[in-house]
């Protein structure tokens, strides 16, 4: 549950963030790039579930960069008046992959990524 806070809050803030630093990420409204961090936020709570563990950090932090740039190209490009170049993708997924290698150390350094047993 802490994860997903923390990424409804720091992915659409890590979107808009990119907006502004790169110019090749122009998004119409200030809507679409929360969308587009919630979709993300979103994917990557399930990504985290599935993937994440004690041994994993950089395959998860990969597969998180590799979904960012998928989802933020086609996703974004679908709003009218948005533009991402598949290069402002790919800065984008950096940025937001910065993000989530400290929130992947977190949940597993604290122990959130254990799953109980069904």
């Amino acid at each position: 549950m802490a994860s997903l806070i923390m990424k409804i809050i720091a992915c659409p803030i890590g979107v808009l963030i990119a907006a502004w630093l790169f110019p090749n990420v122009d998004y119409g409204a200030y809507y679409q790039a929360i969308i587009v961090g919630l979709i993300l936020a979103v994917v990557g709570v399930l990504m985290e579930y599935l993937l994440l563990k004690r041994g994993t950090l950089w395959t998860s932090t990969l597969m998180d960069f590799i979904a960012s740039v998928i989802i933020v190209y086609f996703v974004s490009n679908m709003f009218a008046g948005a533009s991402v170049t598949f290069w402002g993708a790919v800065l984008t997924g950096l940025l937001l992959a910065v993000i989530e290698y400290f929130t992947h150390l977190w949940l597993i350094r604290s122990g959130r990524t254990q799953k109980s047993p069904a």
